[in-house]
Formats: structure tokens, sequence, C-alpha cells
């Protein structure tokens, strides 16, 4: 966790933000007279307008920012109004499920509002407001909303120095066979299941089973993520009760003690969110323990409440994925690195083309492109490469695959840095490197390998035209063995065997 790259110290900066914003929040709703419930509701949503608004520029993130009340208010409503009616407040609670999933087509706009539509419903059940509470709890939504804006656009604006988040594998699909109606009809079963065996277990903390199968589904694609997603949920809460036995029960809802120890779990959350699932789920266990104090209903048993009702949110996605309309691993991963080809193949072109003389060509905003698809094809792998993973052909395939995107990530970035130096000049042999490794994409995609006695010309070829210290040309024959590589895994059934030339 804290050996993982941060460049720029991003997400140092974006958690001691979110420390400064969610505690700047929860000072002004206390200043106002509100009481410890009103000072949660506040804290928490400002917590969730600075994690959970991902917008690529600051203006989309003003804009999905001001949005969150519209979305938030209403839930808070229905939830306060149909508490006391169950079958309606559980409909209203899957209805809310399928549409924040279902909003995720729209990018991270939809994701937002789709995740604050959930937890404002959510933070009801925790905090079980009446009608007459309404009010007060929506003024204190409103004003922690604002203070996380001053705090985010003003005080400590943070501008993104990354491309913006990678959109869902293209296609165009309808119905059933879009990806995120797929999922948002997993997400309602999961949750459904959840919730039923959630209230067979408890009829007062039933909830916590459908927040552990909705938060399950939160940026995972396909089977794979969401099983191995699962198990990090399940694992982190464990160790975060274990850790609120020692922490959260000595200090019982001290309010100093308290305040205290939730700053660095929301450091915690942000901090390890982007690198550790469990971490994060470490730190919101923890969280949600010293909360419970803060009402005075904290105990022993409750925590061990918590971990079962998790176990069951996370069996309830482990179902709703396999049996329902499931999403394969090979088939999202094909998705990304396809999409990761096809800006690699650009990104030569571009590099061709700056070598060439055209200062137009920016193949260093190709190869920005290229490591944040490899990135999503990185996670999409991972269920792959994880130690639960018993298929060992698999993993050492997805392995393999991990490798040469790497080199192939590595070699394209060193060529967009040898076309941006003013004194490269135009070289023949690069041009004609550079379509070679535009032809091997293009075989890639088409799913089609070279053939034996191609590769072995290509090889000749390679090795008679390998010039010593010639920078660009070398990089561009090893980015062309890294894509000959790739053929035989990528072009391989999901559990056949290894492809070879």
């Amino acid at each position: 966790m804290f050996t993982a790259p941060d460049p720029e110290r991003l997400r140092l900066r974006q958690a001691s933000r979110a420390v400064i914003g969610v505690g700047l929040a929860v000072l002004a709703v206390a200043a106002t007279g509100l009481d410890v419930r009103a000072a949660i509701t506040g804290g928490l949503a400002a917590l969730l307008a600075l994690f959970t608004v991902t917008d690529a520029d600051v203006r989309g993130q003003a804009g999905t920012t001001a949005l969150l009340p519209l979305v938030g208010l209403p839930v808070l409503a229905s939830a306060a109004v149909l508490h006391d009616a169950p079958p309606l407040r559980d409909a209203a609670f899957l209805g809310i499920v399928f549409a924040g999933v279902y909003a995720r087509r729209y990018g991270p706009r939809g994701n937002a509002l789709g995740i604050f539509a959930f937890m404002t419903f959510f933070v009801a059940q925790f905090l079980r407001p009446a009608p007459q509470d309404l009010p007060p709890l929506a003024g204190a939504v409103l004003l922690a909303l604002a203070v996380a804006a001053l705090v985010r656009f003003g005080l400590w604006p943070i501008e993104r120095r990354t491309p913006p988040p990678a959109a869902p594998p293209p296609g165009d699909e309808r119905g059933l066979r879009r990806p995120t109606t797929r999922q948002a009809v997993q997400a309602t079963v999961a949750c459904g299941l959840a919730l039923l065996a959630g209230q067979a277990l408890s009829h007062e903390r039933w909830y916590w089973a459908v927040g552990a199968a909705w938060w399950i589904f939160v940026n995972t694609a396909s089977r794979g993520e969401t099983l191995v997603r699962g198990f990090r949920r399940v694992l982190g809460t464990v160790v975060g009760i274990a850790a609120g036995l020692l922490v959260a029960l000595p200090v019982d809802g001290h309010p100093a003690a308290t305040a205290g120890i939730v700053a660095v779990c929301v450091f915690g959350i942000f901090y390890t969110a982007a690198v550790s699932y469990s971490w994060m789920m470490f730190f919101v266990t923890v969280m949600v323990g010293l909360l419970y104090g803060l009402l005075g209903v904290l105990d022993a048993g409750l925590l061990a409440l918590r971990v079962a009702e998790t176990l069951i949110g996370a069996l309830g996605a482990a179902a709703a994925v396999v049996f329902v309309l499931p999403v394969t691993t090979h088939a999202t991963t094909n998705a990304w690195i396809r999409r990761a080809l096809v800006a690699l193949q650009r990104g030569t072109e571009d590099a061709a083309r700056r070598l060439a003389g055209d200062a137009a060509a920016d193949p260093a905003r190709r190869v920005a492109e290229l490591e944040l698809l490899l990135g999503r094809a990185r996670l999409a792998l991972a269920p792959l490469v994880h130690p639960l993973n018993p298929y060992r052909e698999r993993k050492a395939r997805a392995r393999l695959v991990l490798g040469l995107l790497d080199e192939c990530a590595a070699r394209a970035h060193a060529l967009a840095g040898i076309a941006a130096d003013p004194e490269a000049s135009h070289d023949a042999r690069l041009t004609e490197g550079c379509q070679r490794v535009e032809e091997a994409v293009r075989r890639l995609l088409r799913q089609q390998a070279p053939g034996a006695a191609e590769d072995r010309r290509a090889d000749a070829e390679c090795a008679h035209r390998q010039p010593e210290g010639d920078r660009a040309v070398a990089h561009l024959h090893a980015l062309e063995a890294a894509l000959a590589g790739l053929a035989g895994p990528l072009h391989s059934a999901p559990r056949g065997p290894l492809r070879t030339a």
C-alpha cells in the first residue's frame, strides 16, 4: 500500500484534501446546532462527493457535484417515507440499485450519481430518519456538499494530469447484450438475494448485506473481477472488524478520539482506493464501527453481525455473476486489449509522421491513451493471475500477456520520446519499421497469426537490419517481436492449449 507508485503525489494530495473537506463539512453542520445524525449525514455526503466525482475536467466535476443533491434528496425523502413500509422500501431500494448501475453507461457522471443515490438510501437505513427529520438532514447534505465543493474547487483545487477514465469497451449491443444492462440486472439480483438473506439474519442490520453486494459490482466488468473483488471485500471487512475490536470498542463514542481516528480512516480510504480494495474496506469498516460508537449502539456482537452480512452480500454477488447473464473474463480482457492495440497502432503512425517532420503529429498523446487502456486491461486480467485461480495454464498465459503488454507500453513510450526529439531525423528504416508494427497490429485484430515461414523471414530481416546504437529502430523491432508473441495467447481458446506458429 505505502510502496505503490504515486505519481506527483496525487493520491497523497487527494487523501489530504478529503480529510480537510470532510472535517470542515462536519464542523459546518455541527456549528448550525444540528444533532449527531445530521453531522454523520453531512460528513458522508461530503466524503461521497469527493470520492465519486471523477470527471476528466474541473468543469465536468463541478457539474456533477451540482447534480448530486438533485439525485440524493429525493432518494433521502423516499427512504424516510417508506421506512415503515418494508415491501415498498425494499422494492424502492432494488429499483435504485438497478438505476444506479444502469447509469454507468453515461460515463463518470452517471457512475457518480448512481453511487450517490444508492448510498443516500443506504445511509437512511443506517440512521432511520422519520419524515419530520428530513428538513435538518436535507440541510446537512446541502451544507456539506457546498463545503466539499468549496474545498475542491476553491481552497485546494487539484488539476488532473492524467487522461480521463477509459470508457467501457465499445460496442453496438442493445438490450441485455449491452454490458451495463447485464451488470444492472446482475447487481439487482445480487442485492435482492442479499436483502432476503440479510433480513433472515437480522431485521435491523440487513442493509449491510445489500451494501456489500452493491460495492462489489462497482468498477468491475467481468465475472472474474467481481469474484476477486468479493473476496477482497470480505478480507478487508474481517481485518477491519478485528481492528475495530481493538480501536472502536475502547473509544466507545468519545468525540475527540473518534474524530481523530475517523480522520485517519478517511485519509486511508482515499489513499488506498486506487491500489488496494482490501485496505480501503479495512478503513471503511473501522470508520463504520466508530460511527456506531457515536450513535451509542456499538458492541462486539454488532461487529460480528457486520462480518456475516458482508459474507452474505459477497455470496449473493458471486451467485449473480456466475448464473445470471455472465460476462466472461476472456471476453472483457479481449475487448480492452483490442482497444489498446488500436491505440498502439495509432501511436506508431503518429511517431512515424513526427519522425518524417510532421510537427502536428503527437505520439505522446497516443501513448498516454495506451497506458490508460493497458491499465484497464491489466485490471481485467488480474483475476486470472490471482493466487486463488486454480487454472495454472490460464494463469501462465495471463502472465505472459501481461509481460508482453508491459513490453509494448515501454517500447511505445520510448519511441514517442525519440520522435519528440528535435534532433531525430527521417530514416527510411523507421518508416518501414512502423509499417511492420502497424501490420502486426492488424493481424492481431483480424485474429490472424503470421505463418512460420513469414516469422522466420521477419526474424532474419530484423537480424540483418538491426543497427548498433539506433534506438528508434531497436524499439520498433522489439515492439514487433512483442506483438508477434501476443498472437499465440490471444488467438488460443480460453481453456485450450496455447497456440504456437
